[in-house]
């Protein structure tokens, strides 16, 4: 899934403006003028797009973490893991979100794609593993539009 796609989505489920988005990847540690924002937030096919790297969706995921949760300065900052893999969105969002495994079971269901337990956890596992499952588009689309209904009702 396009990074461009994953900010816009998130951008419509928090409800906020270029400004506050802006905001939240400053959170992260990277800065960004709203115009250049604007450039990430139109799709592939308009006029002036331009795509969102890998290292700047690191600057958001991690200021989304901060921006809902807080930053705890008693430790380090997590290093990046580049490139983003839809895995690494989910378990970024899962953080962010506070959501346990059985929000993470509802918020599928409510978007008719139910997962076991199993499914959902071999998305968490480090790619090495022998249980590690690729969380494909389609999934983490499907994510995204429960999210999004559970956050604007």
């Amino acid at each position: 899934m396009l990074n461009n796609d994953i900010l816009r989505s998130l951008r419509y489920s928090l409800d906020i403006n270029d400004g506050q988005l802006a905001e939240i990847i400053a959170l992260g540690g990277q800065q960004i003028d709203v115009d250049s924002l604007g450039a990430l937030l139109k799709k592939d096919d308009e006029e002036g797009f331009a795509p969102c790297g890998d290292e700047l969706m690191a600057y958001f995921l991690d200021g989304l973490v901060y921006f809902k949760r807080g930053k705890d300065d008693s430790r380090p900052a997590q290093p990046f893991e580049l490139p983003i893999s839809n895995n690494i969105v989910l378990k970024k969002l899962r953080v962010a979100f506070e959501l346990k495994e059985d929000d993470m079971h509802a918020i599928m269901h409510s978007v008719d794609c139910p997962v076991s337990k199993p499914e959902m956890s071999a998305l968490f596992r480090k790619a090495g593993h022998s249980n590690y499952r690729v969380c494909g588009d389609q999934f983490l689309r499907n994510f995204l539009k429960g999210l999004t209904l559970r956050l604007r009702g």
